[in-house]
């Protein structure tokens, strides 16, 4: 006897029924849910955008205060719990490793193509279909883009520093241009070769932090700047002509025992004789370095013992060595290159080989520190800078910082891609332009698909002006029109508060900032669109 399992015809159809509608809302209700959030993020930051956009406060956890209107540091300073959300602050973080400017643009561009997404998956069109034009789209405002760049020469230092200009405008720090520009294109230029480089390494530029004086007092240095004091316990020099340094990461100290272990004495004589041989321990380590002909020791920081007593440092002080302790151990590879010489792992291995040299080693004051200038070092020696940042308190000095880093990478993305588009919306718009022209000549759902991305470019224009106090709506509407005319570089004067030619103005960026933004944020959204279900796992 076989009994079938199946329920009848009518029963089993109702119930499939039920179940696929159940999915299929399950999956608009995903969507919507992932979309809506990472559109929450993108609206946190837009208000944040472009020369006269805000500043946000930030207060971390441990009651720290931030202020700033970098992209990338909000971003990372938000403490986001959805997971379609947090693929916007990796988004923006991307886009800083990237081009380390336009991380509100990129944010705000997703958000955008994501409310457009809405509309589409409204009209019942579906979501890899919405994803696949997005991409062709995508691929037709690169190729756009190309079009309106225009080729920069790196021995062109009046474009470059207009670039970084750029950069700064929308900083807390922005009255400080014209002081930190130089300085950005003059330390990039300086660690790459403007003929054959093709990108550049931007550990090779150190930023050293001091407070005190205001940023005007910048400076870069063609050396190293060491923020440590010079040991003083044993009376030692404070300037060093012809130096000749060495990098140590021994110490200069007796010998401890193992943790486990420990040595009772118990006679007068026994202790004597200890410390006798502790001091000639010391003595034949300090004998050692000076007969290499060092006269500079800069001593890595120890975490087990002392990297040097005090009995070594009036050894060395009275053989006219200046030493420098508590070097952090990221900095002994930056050290190293700058100086040419080899980090130093044991006092047997202590030869004049290994000595790096400089002309000149002082100790300098600085607002109300001190800090240690290496100066001098021979052309040949590895290619590094080092810029000391100044700052009254300690907001505007973080803020000062980042806003270098910012100047850094502008000039970096032009070593990289060397080309250069006009600002102030004008890119976004022209492609908003061109592309809603190429939407027309597509059919079917891909038309409505890549208009929608079209217009979605336009909050770059639209923000800026609301942004800058100017009516949105006209604005955007005459530079359309601008466009429509043939005003390829016609842009958003936020200064002037009207439509101007943007490139005359001397408002430019990389390329690489533009089409790094359009790329990553689409890419972003396309991932977005094609989430169905989210699966929380222990």
């Amino acid at each position: 006897l076989i009994v079938s399992a199946m329920p009848p015809d009518g029963a089993g159809g109702k119930s499939d029924r039920n179940k696929s509608f159940r999915e299929k809302t399950k999956e608009k209700d995903v969507r919507l849910s992932n979309i809506h959030a990472a559109k929450a993020v993108s609206d946190a930051v837009r208000t944040s955008l472009g020369p006269k956009g805000m500043d946000k406060m930030v207060q971390t956890s441990t009651g720290e205060i931030l202020i700033t209107n970098d992209g990338a540091t909000i971003m990372k300073q938000m403490e986001v719990l959805h997971p379609a959300a947090k693929i916007l602050v990796e988004l923006s973080k991307s886009q800083d490793i990237e081009a380390g400017d336009g991380t509100t643009t990129v944010v705000v561009i997703a958000g955008s193509l994501l409310s457009a997404s809405v509309g589409l998956l409204e009209k019942g069109i579906h979501p890899t279909t919405i994803s696949e034009a997005f991409q062709r789209a995508e691929v037709k405002a690169q190729e756009i883009l190309r079009e309106m760049a225009t080729p920069v020469d790196l021995r062109d230092r009046e474009s470059i520093l207009k670039a970084a200009n750029i950069a700064l405008a929308s900083k807390v720090v922005s009255q400080n241009s014209e002081v930190l520009a130089p300085i950005a294109v003059d330390a990039v230029l300086r660690v790459a070769d403007p003929e054959l480089a093709t990108n550049v390494d931007l550990h090779d530029i150190k930023v050293i932090k001091k407070l005190g004086g205001t940023v005007d007092d910048t400076e870069m240095v063609d050396g190293l700047v060491f923020t440590q004091r010079l040991s003083r316990k044993g009376g030692g020099p404070s300037r060093i002509q012809n130096a000749k340094i060495a990098l140590i990461q021994f110490c200069i100290s007796p010998p401890k025992t193992d943790i486990e272990n420990q040595i009772v004495v118990s006679d007068y004589n026994q202790m004597d004789r200890i410390l006798r041989e502790e001091r000639m321990y010391l003595l034949n380590m300090c004998k050692k370095i000076h007969k290499n002909g060092c006269n500079v020791l800069l001593i890595q920081k120890s975490i087990l013992r002392d990297a040097v007593t005090d009995l070594a440092l009036h050894f060395l002080a009275k053989m006219g060595i200046l030493v420098v302790t508590d070097i952090e151990r990221e900095d002994i590879e930056f050290i190293s290159k700058t100086l040419n010489c080899l980090p130093i792992a044991n006092i047997d291995s202590f030869v004049p080989e290994k000595l790096g040299s400089a002309e000149l080693v002082e100790e300098v004051t600085v607002g109300e520190g001190k800090v240690v200038k290496v100066t001098g070092i021979p052309a040949s020696r590895g290619k590094t800078v080092s810029i000391l940042v100044r700052g009254s308190n300690k907001l505007v000095l973080d803020e000062a910082e980042r806003s270098l880093h910012d100047a850094l990478c502008v000039v970096r993305c032009l070593v990289k891609e060397r080309f250069l588009v006009a600002g102030g919306s004008a890119p976004e718009m022209e492609m908003s332009f061109r592309l809603g022209e190429w939407a027309n000549t597509l059919t079917g759902q891909e038309q409505y698909c890549v208009r929608a991305f079209a217009e979605a470019l336009e909050v770059i224009p639209s923000t800026l002006a609301e942004n800058a106090g100017l009516n949105p709506i006209s604005i955007v509407t005459d530079l359309r029109n601008r466009h429509a005319k043939g005003g390829k570089t016609t842009g958003i004067n936020v200064r002037k508060g009207m439509i101007t030619d943007i490139l005359e103005e001397g408002v430019i960026q990389p390329l690489l900032v533009n089409s790094s933004a359009i790329s990553l944020a689409t890419e972003s959204v396309r991932m977005i669109l094609k989430i169905d279900d989210i699966r929380f796992t222990r």
